[in-house]
């Protein structure tokens, strides 16, 4: 056993030896143009080539790694026996993806490729701006070189196209609105954001079924329309204007259109963004597959508004009043009053000008209750290209709304009370909300809340019919509807009718989607 020690130490003596002269023969600049070469040796005979992801970028997080990493989490493409569970913050479902330096085979096109995992330990920082993780973690691609093409010019590109599709379909959908004064969050964005649970969709929505269903096919054909909007040249986004009565379900309608596309909402404050530069930052900021909300833009904020000869007017809104159309200094770009400068013109721009298209398939919708107070600059096609007239509740809207609360199909109730309910819905001009309270507050007496409902819109209908009526030039009474629509189509400020021709209106009466202001298309 002696002589094993013996040997042992001597054979270490003369490994140190070795190792010393090899030092010295050989300085650390030799060895390591020595390894090179052995490296680009072996990477030439190899038949594979290998690609590095790594998960930051100098000192920016690797978009591609975080696709990745994504992409890798789907069931389709996991084929590794050790996987790590995750679920992000506003995430509903749990994923999975690589563990640590573990490895797993792709198939793309009938190509293998093979990712793995690298997960090594950083060296200490000595002093940084930006502190970065303990960890050093990224992504190797192995392929054949003959395959080499296929991988750059594809397959990145598909990863990426799926991650995201795996990203919208596993997020909730969220609820963004701009910080206070243009102030940033702790990441250095405007927007601050919630997870959006708003549980409405076209099914409960109360409205005529064949509006929806135009409205549907309108937002199926322009989410699809990639390709389309790119032919005509044209900016991929579109305008809605929602415009009725308090309580006619336009926010209802807005997350209905949300949940039904999958898309997120950025709700705009206009009183909280002070200038133009300031609004075109924001609109920077938002992503796409979104709709940009401006709700209530009669009442916002008061924007400067072109007068006949050039000058400045102040528009309608519910802060001006009884200065609609009058000279007024506070709303004047500049103007220290209220500290808010946005014009009409940056407004615009906003919704079709340049800034417009810095991102893709983006839905802008706007709300009001008087569609007669906004400028028709903003009401042209461009801006706002569809307008949704949100009316009264109509009998078709009234059976969603029974069914919605109480549960009751048309052939669940007696004719004579069905019957009476359609003779005096239309009279009665209630909107979907004060209905949906009544149902509300007696849910639990089906019976009662038929009654009463039918109560409510007797007396609401008898009352309506002792109003007396607003009277045109002509001295022949008018609706509300018809009002809205003489102050769509009448010229102010020196407009031209033309400017509305071309837009597409929904009207809740026929149903029927109306270009030029009066052909129907069925």
């Amino acid at each position: 056993m002696k002589e094993i020690w013996t040997t042992m130490a001597s054979i270490m003596g003369v490994w140190a030896f070795c190792q010393s002269l090899l030092h010295t023969v050989f300085p650390p600049e030799l060895r390591f143009a020595s390894l090179k070469f052995v490296y680009r040796l072996f990477s030439y005979f190899s038949s594979y080539c290998y690609y590095d992801i790594t998960e930051i970028d100098g000192v920016n997080t690797n978009e591609l790694y975080n696709a990745v990493q994504l992409y890798l989490s789907s069931s389709a493409s996991i084929s590794g026996t050790r996987l790590s569970l995750t679920r992000g913050l506003n995430s509903s479902s749990i994923t999975f993806g690589l563990s640590n330096n573990d490895r797993l085979i792709d198939s793309y096109k009938g190509v293998a490729i093979e990712w793995e995992h690298i997960v090594t330990q950083r060296q200490a920082q000595t002093f940084s701006w930006r502190p970065l993780p303990e960890e050093k973690r990224g992504f190797t691609l192995r392929v054949k070189k003959k395959n080499k093409q296929l991988v750059l010019s594809s397959y990145l590109d598909y990863v990426m196209e799926k991650a995201n599709e795996l990203r919208r379909r596993n997020q909730d959908r969220l609820l963004y609105t701009n910080s206070r004064g243009g102030s940033l969050d702790s990441r250095g964005h405007p927007w601050e954001s919630v997870p959006f649970k708003h549980p409405s969709t076209f099914d409960t929505l109360a409205m005529d079924p064949l509006k929806k269903s135009e409205i549907m096919d309108d937002l199926l054909d322009f989410a699809n329309g990639e390709s389309f909007y790119q032919k005509t040249g044209r900016a991929w986004k579109r305008g809605y204007l929602l415009y009725g009565p308090p309580g006619t379900g336009k926010s209802s309608m807005i997350a209905a259109m949300a949940n039904f596309l999958g898309y997120d909402i950025y709700d705009l404050e206009l009183t909280e963004v002070n200038t133009n530069s300031e609004l075109r930052k924001l609109l920077m900021k938002t992503s796409s597959k979104s709709i940009i909300v401006i709700e209530d833009i009669d009442c916002s904020i008061n924007l400067a508004n072109r007068n006949k000869n050039g000058g400045f007017a102040a528009s309608a809104s519910a802060v001006s009043g009884s200065r609609k159309n009058n000279y007024d200094v506070s709303s004047l770009p500049g103007s220290d009053d209220t500290g808010n400068t946005i014009t009409l013109s940056g407004l615009l721009n906003f919704t079709d000008g340049l800034w417009s298209c810095c991102g893709s398939e983006r839905i802008f919708v706007f709300t009001t209750n008087h569609i007669e107070k906004l400028d028709p600059a903003l009401l042209r096609c461009g801006r706002m290209d569809v307008h949704i007239h949100m009316s009264y509740c109509s009998f078709s809207a009234l059976k969603i709304l029974l069914k919605n609360y109480l549960g009751y199909d048309e052939i669940d109730l007696e004719k004579g009370i069905l019957e009476g309910l359609e003779g005096v819905i239309d009279a009665a001009e209630m909107t979907p909300a004060d209905i949906s309270e009544i149902l509300i507050k007696n849910r639990r007496d089906k019976r009662k809340a038929i009654g009463e409902l039918l109560e409510k819109l007797k007396v609401k209908a008898e009352k309506n019919r002792l109003k007396p009526r607003k009277k045109d030039d002509d001295g022949v009474e008018e609706d509300d509807e018809e009002q809205e629509k003489r102050a769509l189509d009448s010229p102010k400020d020196g407009s031209d009718n033309h400017l509305q021709e071309n837009c597409i209106k929904f009207q809740e009466n026929d149903g029927g989607i109306h270009e030029n202001g009066d052909e129907k298309i069925h």
